[in-house]
């Protein structure tokens, strides 16, 4: 799954603590979607999307945005 593809390309980068805060979620024709727990870990990573995309693109990966969504567990 892309998805899941996508996130294994950037888990490398996350934080240890934020990692398990963190999953993947549905990628459309806007763009990827990250999910996590709480605002909180969504705050951080809003701050590491542009370090995101770029790990991304040196990977290969073609994703227009990223979106950080909040789904709590």
């Amino acid at each position: 799954r892309l998805s899941n593809a996508l996130y294994d390309a950037v888990a490398p980068t996350l934080p240890l603590g934020l990692a398990a805060q963190v999953s993947a979620g549905p990628v459309d024709d806007d763009g990827w979607s990250i999910l996590c727990s709480n605002a909180a870990v969504a705050a951080k990573l809003r701050q590491l999307v542009p370090h995101l995309e770029q790990r991304l693109r040196d990977a290969g990966q073609a994703v227009t945005a990223i979106r950080v969504k909040v789904q709590p567990r």
